[in-house]
């Protein structure tokens, strides 16, 4: 047998084993950080015997130094930075109570009735979350928001299922994320570098629409018709409240890159104290105000630090799939589908192994399918494929078990994984596919 086959076959193995390993909830940076390893050593005693077109020209230490130093470093320049960025922000929001009173007020203008204010508190959740990232600011908007929809009878697991699948929502017009998944495509693809987020922003609203409309129609069918719901408001004093010129900072940073197309850390920045001044926390001394600027970016740092670890070992793990990609390719390259058609029939019936940081994750182990996918039809637009992998990643990934706020929520509210699980997958996928026809739509005359 060639030995690239016997490679590929063991690193297929390798991959499968990575995906029982995210599912059954273990550590992923350090799960990354090993198959980033297992994956270097494999493609090195192949090239031994045989050698890797990706490999060709360079010397043992140029290989470590591509997996291990090039690949965080090209990170830490490229989507770490508006990592800290957006988080700081994040805190922004959250502290200036700018998120907490848009939620208050939706609730007052869905009053008691449960249906309405649930769909409501959706909407909100999903703009902040276009601007908002990490767990903390995720925590710090669900002690509020859920806890109104229990008051109000909605069942536990619904209101789990909504608050999470708005957040998801929110994720695919989220700038931060964007460029997360454009940093991991220009790795097998450099061409994505020249894709931007206006590029992505009219199908990434879209599927915001699309996914958040789904969310509310699967948490509508699981309500229960028969309960009767109460709800006694907390009265909140006037001074509880950021002021309504402030509320506009949630959408500023998008509104920034989209219409005056300004570099999204300056937006994040220039948003950021827009929301400081217009609620009156950027007052006192010079010393005073670097002191809150300080303990800000300090505040959102921490809330994304295990996102930033996990980040870093993935890196590592996306430039060994680099060189793991040409054994992978001799395996599976002559059944990835050529045709704009084929290629979304298969990504949407594939959608559901995003779950579980599966194959179709790029923020898992689905950048090994894109290092074969890029390899197979290196033509394919970048407008065309990144959304589709966009979709598979987002649509499963921010309803999944595996994701950390979601692991936090089952533990808040006392809701089970089957419960939440029966509502979670099925609209995973039927975003999915929703989204994947819309791409084809708009896209797939490229091809």
């Amino acid at each position: 047998m060639n030995i690239n086959v016997i490679i590929g076959i063991i690193m297929i193995l390798s991959f499968l084993g990575m995906v029982w390993y995210c599912v059954k909830g273990l550590n992923l940076m350090v799960g990354f950080a090993v198959m980033a390893t297992f994956w270097t050593v494999l493609a090195l005693v192949g090239n031994a015997f045989s050698p890797n077109s990706a490999m060709e020209g360079k010397s043992f230490i140029d290989v470590l130094t591509y997996v291990y130093a090039d690949g965080p470093a090209g990170y830490a320049k490229s989507i770490l930075v508006n990592v800290f960025f957006g988080a700081f922000f994040g805190r922004v929001l959250v502290d200036t109570g700018i998120a907490a009173t848009l939620i208050r007020k939706v609730v007052e203008l869905g009053g008691d009735k449960p249906r309405i204010t649930m769909g409501l508190l959706c909407v909100v959740t999903a703009i902040i979350f276009m601007s908002m990232t990490g767990i903390g600011p995720v925590i710090s908007i669900a002690v509020i928001v859920l806890p109104i929809m229990l008051s109000l009878g909605i069942p536990a697991p619904v209101a789990l299922f909504s608050f999470m699948g708005s957040i998801m929502a929110g994720i695919f017009g989220n700038i931060v994320n964007f460029k997360q998944y454009q940093t991991i495509y220009a790795g097998f693809n450099p061409a994505a570098e020249a894709y931007t987020y206006n590029d992505y922003f009219k199908i990434g609203v879209i599927c915001m629409v699309v996914a958040l409309v789904v969310v509310l129609i699967v948490s509508n069918f699981f309500m229960n018709k028969k309960k009767s719901y109460a709800w006694a408001a907390t009265p909140n004093s006037a001074s509880d409240n950021a002021p309504a010129i402030s509320w506009i900072s949630v959408i500023l940073p998008v509104i920034g890159v989209v219409a005056f197309k300004i570099p999204i850390i300056l937006g994040f920045c220039l948003s950021g104290i827009f929301a400081l001044i217009t609620t009156g926390k950027m007052k006192g001394s010079y010393s005073e105000i670097c002191r809150l600027f300080a303990k800000l970016f300090t505040d959102g740092s921490i809330d994304v630090a295990p996102m930033v670890g996990f980040l870093l070992t993935l890196s590592m793990f996306n430039n060994a799939a680099t060189y793991a990609a040409p054994y992978f390719t001799a395996i599976l390259g002559g059944f990835v589908p050529q045709t704009a058609l084929l290629l979304v029939i298969t990504f949407a019936v594939l959608t559901p192994l995003g779950f579980f940081r599966g194959p179709m994750n790029l923020v898992g182990s689905g950048t090994a399918i894109l290092a074969v996918v890029v390899a197979a039809i290196p033509s394919a637009p970048v407008a065309f494929l990144f959304p589709l992998f966009a979709i598979t990643t987002i649509a499963p990934q921010h309803l999944d078990i595996t994701q950390s706020w979601v692991a936090w929520g089952f533990g808040y509210t006392k809701v089970s994984t089957k419960d939440y699980m029966k509502m979670s997958i099925p609209t995973g996928w039927i975003i999915g596919v929703i989204c994947c026809i819309a791409v084809f739509v708009l896209y797939g005359g490229l091809m």
